[in-house]
């Protein structure tokens, strides 16, 4: 009977079907890593909601799925079929840019040096809140189609540059504009803890985001004006300590928000420790995290999200992937998209993860598609290709499916077709095969 049945997409003969996970999984830990589930001589259908209605060995789908007819048809032979990408923590909704402070990171000065002298996050900010929000929708949706190209599917957007209650909503609401208009997928994240504003002491913006700013967003939520599913606080000294951490923290959780916040970066602040006794869903950056901080992590199964272009731009200290991934800690990737860090590419963040971080390539794969995923709440419908989940998925221009770590930047000519719930929302038409390389 499923054979008469109408669907969306039937994708053929693939040289490598990489499925990451093929017994729903929520996360792969090292030793799953080790192993990821490819099939060879592969196909897989797509039906007409949007999710995997079968995959397998090309002559058995060609058999099951003799009498059905497809929206779409496309012969993969000779190329590798992967789940999109996941890119787990991005700033993408900002005004101006921050080039400047580029020359002055390369002529020594630090992250803290420059935020402190009023550049940084409060440099973002003061053009933020001057942007009109038609003004930050467009470039956001510039970005997001930037990163599309590039194979993510499913990106974490955050607030964060407005500082106050009206800026941060206006972000809000141009994040939740494109999660509605636009294919790629969106988790929402309020980030109101970001920084700490001028004219206001810590503990004073701590009082404003828990009395006043979470309260609308609350209502916002209820209403259904606004879908947000994280929060966020830059836990760091001289910014959020340890205490106003918890308290912002767990009141977003009170409200309903997945934990997944900044943690350990600049400074040991004992953020993972934090992080694993409130349930936190992830943690991000963790330059400076505690040995203590990494076990706590693992047995609390809290996502580690390592960010290898901040520390690569930064020129800190890079995570310790290898300790975590040793220890059992589930470990997520994300480009840390923002002006500070300016890369859209997760096939770039993979590469640099695997050879500034001695992550394997495997181990890179399953933390950009089911970790991530993981990290968002998502894995249950994201981050594998298995029956069920929804069909997000990239076919790339490769007999190998690790062409898309190994070739540094290659991603803009090896991308074949960028695909979202079976349909197919980029095609490269410039796109050469690998017998022409």
């Amino acid at each position: 009977m499923a054979g008469r049945q109408r669907h969306r997409l039937l994708l053929e003969n693939a040289e490598q079907l990489v499925l990451v996970c093929g017994r729903r999984e929520p996360y792969v830990r090292r030793d799953g890593a080790a192993s990821l589930a490819v099939l060879r001589g592969a196909s897989l259908v797509v039906g007409l909601d949007g999710c995997v209605k079968a995959v397998g060995q090309a002559d058995v789908i060609c058999n099951q799925f003799s009498e059905a007819t497809f929206e779409r048809r496309i012969d993969c032979s000779g190329k590798c079929v992967l789940p999109g990408l996941i890119d787990a923590h991005t700033h993408p909704v900002w005004a101006g840019d921050r080039v400047h402070e580029f020359a002055m990171k390369l002529a020594g000065a630090s992250y803290m040096e420059i935020h402190q002298a009023g550049g940084g996050i409060h440099f973002t900010v003061e053009h933020t809140r001057k942007a009109t929000e038609d003004e930050l929708f467009t470039t956001f949706q510039h970005r997001l189609e930037r990163m599309l190209r590039a194979g993510s599917t499913l990106v974490e957007c955050k607030s964060g540059y407005g500082l106050n209650l009206e800026t941060e909503l206006k972000m809000l609401r141009v994040i939740e504009r494109a999660r509605k208009s636009m294919d790629i997928g969106i988790s929402s994240t309020y980030c109101g803890a970001h920084a700490v504003p001028k004219g206001k002491t810590a503990t004073e913006a701590t009082d404003d985001i828990i009395n006043n700013q979470l309260p609308k967003l609350k209502e916002l939520k209820l209403s259904g004006e606004i879908c947000v599913n994280n929060i966020d606080v830059f836990c760091e000294k001289g910014v959020f300590d340890l205490e106003s951490t918890r308290r912002i923290l767990q009141a977003g959780k009170d409200i309903g928000l997945q934990i997944n916040f900044h943690g350990d970066e600049l400074h040991p602040m004992k953020s993972a420790e934090l992080g694993a006794e409130l349930g936190a869903r992830a943690i991000s950056h963790l330059e400076e995290v505690s040995d203590e901080g990494i076990v706590a992590m693992a047995r609390a199964k809290c996502a580690a999200v390592l960010l290898p272009t901040t520390a690569y731009m930064l020129r800190l200290k890079q995570p310790q992937a290898r300790k975590m991934l040793e220890e059992g800690v589930i470990v997520a990737l994300g480009s840390d998209f923002n002006p500070n860090a300016y890369c859209f590419s997760m096939p770039m963040v993979m590469h640099l993860a695997c050879v500034n971080m001695k992550m394997s390539m495997n181990e890179a794969l399953a933390a950009a598609t089911i970790n991530a995923a993981y990290a968002l709440g998502k894995s249950d419908t994201h981050g594998s290709l298995e029956v069920g989940k929804q069909g997000d998925l990239l076919i790339i221009n490769s007999p190998r499916w690790e062409h898309l770590i190994y070739q540094f930047g290659g991603h803009a000519a090896l991308i074949n077709c960028v695909i979202i719930k079976g349909k197919v929302v980029y095609e490269n038409e410039g796109c050469e095969t690998m017998s022409s390389y």
